[in-house]
């Protein structure tokens, strides 16, 4: 007989299968839950760790970036202008007149046809002479020796009914003295005998005298001789007017023609023969006389506030010297009131004013006056830049006033009246817009 073995039953017994399902999906559900706790956790530590980022970069920035620049609100003085000076005009001939540091001329004839200058010439003569031989002011210069040909040059011009000035043969001048006896009463012989000296002969001086023209722009006038003996001495009055200009830059030569009368060694006593010197301002320059017609050449020194005004004109072609000196005398006495002394800025006014998004005010204010002298009508203006401020200490230039009247600029500097601070840290970082806006793009 055989024997069959049952197996054993297992220690969880017939229900243990249904157990073990269930603790398997608890532990399951705890592991999910694990994980979503821990994801929350990780992203609530990720937003903060992010937010603390971003807030350092943003306190960095904040505090980095420089404020933004701020720009003037500017304040132009209104043009200043006077009105226009009657002058009383000359009903005859050509003339011109114009002053020291002011653009062309203040007054002139419609027609400006070179005309002849008569001894006006001279001070060409005087300025190329002096060109080759420089004498200082106050100095007498290189001497010159006089002979019997200079002698025979004065006979020369008597006979030519010129003007002249005693000469005597073995005397000795300095080239100082030599010009006051060409220049005074106007002496046609000294003219000459200058000439020959300082170049040899009168035909070389009229070369270097017309190249000197030429090389300094006198395009309407022509010499011809040394004297102005001669018609074909020419110049318009507009040209005329430079070379008194020129002339009075000249020491040696202006402190010349200023004086009434010398004393000169083997000459005498030579007397000036421009008759309006010491009247209406007159200081200079020298007479012209043809067969037909009177001519000067003047200057005149004014006091305007506290500045000088040195008028230089011309007129050519009056019937007589009376006639000449009445029209010249009314003509200066009419231009000397035309000319105004006008204060363009006071020191201390506000032209321009800051104003920061932080609070911050200051203005930019004239650190120093400014006057100007101005003729008849001219309009004395001021512009006014100022540059944009991030920063600034009181006292800094941020910008100029510039007074323009005619030829004349005056610059004066603008400057900050308070400073102009850093905002600080706490505008810095409740203004982010104000900041971003000095950022570059991109």
């Amino acid at each position: 007989m055989s024997h069959q073995i049952a197996p054993a039953p297992t220690a969880a017994g017939p229900d243990s299968s249904g157990s073990a399902h269930r603790g398997s999906g608890a532990d399951a559900e705890r592991r999910r839950m694990y994980r979503r706790r821990r994801l929350v956790v990780f992203g609530a530590l990720a937003l903060v760790l992010a937010l603390l980022i971003g807030g350092v970069t943003y306190v960095s920035n904040a505090l980095g970036t420089p404020v933004p620049a701020v720009a003037a609100a500017t304040t132009v003085p209104a043009p200043v202008a006077q009105p226009p000076q009657p002058l009383a005009l000359p009903g005859f001939g050509e003339y011109a007149v114009g002053a020291v540091g002011f653009d062309g001329v203040l007054a002139a004839s419609e027609a400006q046809a070179p005309m002849p200058i008569a001894s006006i010439a001279k001070v060409v003569t005087a300025l190329v002479v002096l060109g080759a031989h420089p004498v200082a002011a106050g100095e007498g210069g290189p001497a010159i020796a006089y002979t019997d040909a200079d002698v025979d040059i004065y006979w020369d011009m008597v006979a030519q009914n010129g003007s002249v000035a005693p000469v005597a043969a073995g005397t000795s001048l300095s080239l100082t003295q030599s010009l006051e006896a060409m220049l005074l009463p106007s002496g046609n012989n000294y003219a000459i005998s200058i000439a020959n000296w300082a170049f040899g002969s009168e035909g070389a001086y009229v070369e270097a005298a017309n190249a000197w023209l030429a090389e300094h722009g006198f395009t309407e006038t022509t010499i011809a001789d040394a004297s102005g003996l001669s018609l074909a001495n020419v110049a318009t009055p507009g040209d005329l007017v430079r070379l008194g200009q020129l002339a009075l830059t000249e020491p040696a030569l202006a402190g010349i023609v200023a004086q009434q009368a010398v004393d000169l060694p083997g000459v005498g006593r030579v007397e000036n023969s421009n008759k309006l010197l010491g009247s209406h301002g007159v200081d200079g320059i020298k007479t012209g006389t043809t067969d037909d017609a009177a001519n000067l050449l003047f200057s005149a020194d004014y006091a305007v506030g506290d500045s000088t005004v040195t008028v230089v004109g011309v007129m050519l072609g009056a019937d007589t010297h009376a006639q000449l000196r009445e029209a010249i005398a009314a003509l200066l006495d009419s231009v000397a009131p035309g000319f105004h002394e006008v204060t363009a800025l006071e020191a201390g006014v506000d032209l321009a004013r800051y104003s920061t998004a932080w609070g911050d005010v200051a203005s930019a204010r004239t650190a120093d006056g400014a006057s100007v002298v101005v003729w008849s009508d001219t309009p004395v203006e001021v512009s006014v830049e100022a540059e944009p401020v991030t920063t600034a200490d009181a006292g800094a230039q941020v910008g100029v006033a510039t007074v323009r009247a005619g030829a004349q600029t005056i610059e004066v500097p603008l400057e900050l009246d308070a400073p102009i601070d850093d905002p600080g840290a706490w505008w810095r970082l409740t203004n982010p817009g104000a900041l971003a806006a000095t950022q570059p793009a991109g």
